[in-house]
C-alpha cells in the first residue's frame, strides 16, 4: 500500500493533510506518484466529491527528487498564479495552513518555510536566519556549534515563479533550489506551534501516533474514548466504533484500534497501532508495536520492540516476538527474539 494511504490514527494520512489543506482554503490538490498510481486514484476519487475540490495526479516515470516533481506538474501550479502548498505525506503536526497562508502573503518572498524546533540540532539541517528577521541567511547541516535550533518541517508555500527555478529531472529542494533563494533573499521562514513528526519510519510512526493523540486530548477530547471505561488504562486511546473489545483488557496509553477488529480477553495493548480486521486473542499483550490489516496475534503472545506485522500475518500462540518486521501473509510459530525482517 502506498505510504500516504497508510491509516494514522484510524485514517488515511494523507486525508489529514487534504482535510486541513481544504480548511484553508484549498480547491486543487496534486499528488506526484511514483508508486502505484491507480491505488492512489482509486481511494482518493471519494474525496475529491466530499470536498469538492480537483485532484490530479503527476506520475513520475522516475524518482525525481523533492524538487522534480514540482517541474512536472508545473503546468497545473502556475495556471492561475497564486501562490501553493507543497508537503511531504509522512509528516504530521497541526498543520497551520491558514496562518502560514496569510504570513507568506505579508512578508512578499518567493518562499516560506515551515520549521520546527529540536533540541538535538546537530542531527540536522539547522535553518539560520538573519538578525531580527524571518529572512532566511542559509542552512547549516548537522551543526559542530550551536547556530539556532530551528529545522525544516517539510511543509512549504511557494509563488510559481519558484518553478523557473527547477529543473525537470531528479533534483533536492533542499540542496539545490533553497540555497539559491536564500542567497537571493526571497526565502522565509515559518514557526511551527505544537508538534511535528515525520512518520516515514515505523518507530516515529508510533511516537507520532503518541504525539497526535495527546494533542487530540487537548483539542478534541470527545474523539477519544474516555478514561472511565474500564478497561482504559492512562487515556489517550482511540478505538473505532465498529471494533470489539473483550473482558478485563487493560488499554493504553497511547493505543488506536482499527475498524472490525476483535480484541480478546485479558489482553493488554500499551503504545501500539492496530489496523482494520486484526484479531487479538486472549491474554496478548502488544507493546510498542503495529498489528497490520486482517492479522491475527495468538493467546498468551506478546510482541515488543517496534515489531511491525504486514497485511494477513498469523502469529502462533505463547509466541514472542521483539522488534520483527514481518513481511505479509507470512506465519509466525517459533519466537523472534532479535530484530530482524522475516520474509
Amino acid at each position: 500500500m502506498p505510504k500516504p494511504l497508510v491509516e494514522f490514527a484510524n485514517k488515511p494520512m494523507i486525508l489529514h493533510q487534504i482535510e486541513a489543506l481544504v480548511k484553508a482554503g484549498v480547491t486543487d490538490v496534486v499528488l506526484a506518484v511514483n508508486y502505484k498510481p491507480e491505488v492512489m486514484a482509486a481511494v482518493l476519487k471519494k474525496y475529491e466529491e466530499k470536498f469538492s475540490i480537483s485532484i490530479t495526479f503527476s506520475v513520475e516515470s522516475e524518482p525525481l527528487g523533492t524538487a522534480g516533481p514540482l517541474a512536472l506538474a508545473s503546468d497545473i501550479l502556475a495556471k492561475d498564479n497564486s501562490p501553493f502548498f507543497v508537503l511531504n505525506a509522512d509528516v504530521t503536526c497541526e498543520y497551520p495552513f491558514e496562518a502560514m497562508r496569510d504570513f507568506h502573503l505579508s512578508h512578499g518572498g518567493e518562499g516560506t518555510i515551515l520549521a520546527t524546533k529540536v533540541e538535538e540540532p546537530s542531527k540536522y539541517g539547522v535553518i539560520v536566519t538573519e538578525p531580527n528577521s524571518t529572512k532566511i541567511d542559509r542552512f547549516v547541516e548537522k551543526p559542530v556549534e550551536f547556530v539556532g535550533n530551528r529545522i525544516n518541517a517539510g511543509i512549504y508555500i511557494f509563488n510559481p515563479s519558484i518553478l523557473k527555478r527547477i529543473p525537470l529531472k531528479p533534483t533536492s529542494i533542499e540542496k539545490e533550489v533553497f540555497p539559491h533563494m536564500a542567497a537571493d533573499g526571497e526565502l522565509h521562514t515559518f514557526d511551527l506551534e505544537g508538534f511535528w513528526m515525520d512518520v516515514g519510519q515505523p518507530k516515529d510512526f508510533l511516537t507520532g501516533i503518541c504525539l497526535y493523540l495527546s494533542s487530540l486530548a487537548k483539542k478534541a477530547p470527545h474523539l477519544l474514548v474516555s478514561p472511565s471505561e474500564p478497561f482504559i488504562q492512562g487515556g489517550n486511546v482511540m478505538i473505532h466504533h465498529t471494533a470489539k473489545i473483550g473482558e478485563g483488557c487493560r488499554i493504553g496509553p497511547n493505543v488506536t484500534i482499527g475498524p472490525n477488529a476483535v480484541i480478546g480477553n485479558g489482553v493488554r495493548l500499551q503504545r501500539c497501532v492496530i489496523m482494520e480486521d486484526v484479531h487479538v486473542k486472549d491474554y496478548a499483550w502488544i507493546k510498542n508495536s503495529i498489528i497490520g490489516w486482517h492479522s491475527t496475534v495468538g493467546r498468551w503472545t506478546r510482541t515488543e520492540g517496534v515489531t511491525v506485522l504486514g497485511d494477513d500475518v498469523h502469529v502462533g500462540d505463547e509466541i514472542y516476538v521483539n522488534g520483527a518486521s514481518v513481511l505479509p501473509h507470512k506465519s509466525i510459530t517459533s519466537n523472534v527474539t532479535e530484530p530482524k525482517i522475516v520474509m
